[in-house]
């Protein structure tokens, strides 16, 4: 694949995304939302891509929409819904892509690069991270692209709400402390914290590592414990019929890696 505003670079089972505007501290314009669109729609059946790692290029995760972009089309509550659902369309295929997202976020994540970060399955923050819900700072409200459903389950509705109506920043330290981050690094080792996840996720199975994210996603909302229970029963006899599992079992008694086939 090759994207105007994207850099992939393939290892293996393994994407890592670069969002690449760099002198625009990787702001959403239409090129870049168009890429991200095309790339996160892609995902759904591609089961040769197991987990997959976004950052940003230069100094910025992501800066959120791009200000400086003019659009010359008449304004209309219609053409407007339709501009403001492709964005939140990424941060929805993100959700049902069934591989894990990590961010590696660093220097600015506002607005849509903050959403995109909570929209990941795990973040790590290096030391200059810097995020908010840009949104209540320019006229409109905070809760977008996802964020009024990502961050109170992530951090609890006290501490979102102190962020949601302020659109104060929160630094890595505090990301860290509330739970919004998994891990501080210093920015120039995000790459290696990463590669610590990636390397556990890859050992195992790839129906299981699939499933296991799409019942986390179900679990959040689940209206009951019995909801929760059945899709977790469901999932396990569904890996249990495969022939990776007694290969991850002989792998375990064997002490050794597990040579998964997907089957």
């Amino acid at each position: 694949m090759s994207y105007q505003t994207l850099l992939i670079r393939k290892e293996g089972p393994v994407d890592w995304v670069t969002l690449n505007r760099p002198d625009s501290l990787n702001a959403l314009n239409r090129q870049l939302i168009d890429d991200l669109l095309d790339y996160t729609q892609s995902l759904y059946w591609d089961k040769s891509v197991r987990v997959v790692v976004l950052r940003g290029a230069g100094r910025a995760f992501c800066a959120g929409l791009d200000l400086k972009e003019r659009d010359n089309s008449p304004r209309s509550p219609s053409t407007g819904l339709t501009s403001q659902r492709r964005i939140s369309e990424i941060v929805m295929r993100m959700r049902r892509a069934p591989q894990p997202f990590i961010s590696l976020v660093h220097g600015p994540a506002c607005g849509g690069g903050f959403a995109f970060a909570l929209a990941s399955d795990i973040r790590i923050a290096g030391a200059s991270a810097r995020m908010n819900a840009a949104f209540i700072r320019i006229g409109l409200s905070a809760c977008d692209i996802g964020v009024s459903y990502f961050l109170p389950r992530l951090v609890g509705v006290s501490v979102a709400s102190e962020l949601m109506l302020t659109g104060r920043f929160i630094n890595a330290e505090r990301a860290l402390s509330v739970g919004l981050v998994s891990e501080v690094v210093p920015d120039d080792q995000l790459e290696e914290a990463a590669r610590c996840y990636v390397d556990e996720m890859i050992t195992t199975s790839p129906l299981g590592l699939r499933m296991t994210k799409e019942c986390l996603n179900m679990s959040v909302d689940a209206g009951s414990l019995e909801a929760a229970i059945a899709m977790e029963d469901r999932n396990q006899i569904l890996c249990a019929q495969t022939e990776d599992f007694p290969e991850g079992m002989r792998a375990f008694l064997e002490k050794r890696k597990p040579q998964y086939q997907d089957r």
